[in-house]
């Protein structure tokens, strides 16, 4: 077999191990998101923070928005992957759409630094950290927004919601996968299943 192929080949089974291991996160976020808490405000509380951190501190900004991408497009054509096993383009519309837009953008900032080296240990993690805390505060922002207009509170007053009844939980769940996901992207990339 030449050099060339040779390449390709290993060029085809990363792509190949990348593609299955960004459906599997999706599925993590899709099982995650089944069990709930029901709120006050109509938004329950959730798994889905930790599952898509998880995403991005694994797959990094691309593939961790890909995974949630993923779980979006299934929840939207009918496959009951929303909490509480709903589905369909309603709950995008509803109470909870800003938030599950908003994971988009949370696994993405997850996932920032995940592929960048620095110069040491406690810098790169500090990173991550902040990354995470950012995009959880946007995807709080853009709940808000959604509460605001579909649950007919004030920006303000759902803006003030989110951020004491969601976020200090929120920030728990994103250090815990920011934690586990330390071991999980460690063990794929050893294994070679992520580049």
């Amino acid at each position: 077999m030449s050099e060339a192929a040779v390449k390709s080949q290993a060029k085809s089974k990363i792509r190949t191990s990348t593609i299955v291991i960004t459906g599997m996160m999706a599925a993590v976020l899709a099982i995650l998101s089944i069990v709930q808490i029901p709120g006050p405000t109509g938004v329950p509380f959730t798994l889905q923070v930790f599952a898509v951190a998880l995403c991005g501190y694994v797959l990094g900004t691309r593939l961790g928005a890909l995974a949630v991408v993923i779980y979006i497009l299934l929840g939207t054509v009918g496959v009951p992957v929303f909490a509480g096993m709903t589905a369909g383009p309603g709950v995008l519309m509803g109470v909870s759409g800003g938030f599950i837009f908003g994971f988009i953008i949370q696994a993405a900032c997850c996932g920032l630094f995940v592929r960048r080296n620095f110069t040491n240990k406690t810098m790169r993690i500090a990173a991550l950290v902040i990354a995470g805390l950012i995009g959880t505060a946007i995807c709080e922002i853009l709940g808000a927004i959604t509460i605001s207009l579909v649950g007919g509170m004030s920006y303000p007053a759902a803006l003030v919601y989110c951020f004491t009844a969601f976020y200090p939980m929120d920030v728990v769940k994103v250090m815990l996968a920011l934690v586990i996901s330390l071991a999980v992207r460690s063990g794929l990339l050893k294994a070679g299943l992520l580049h």
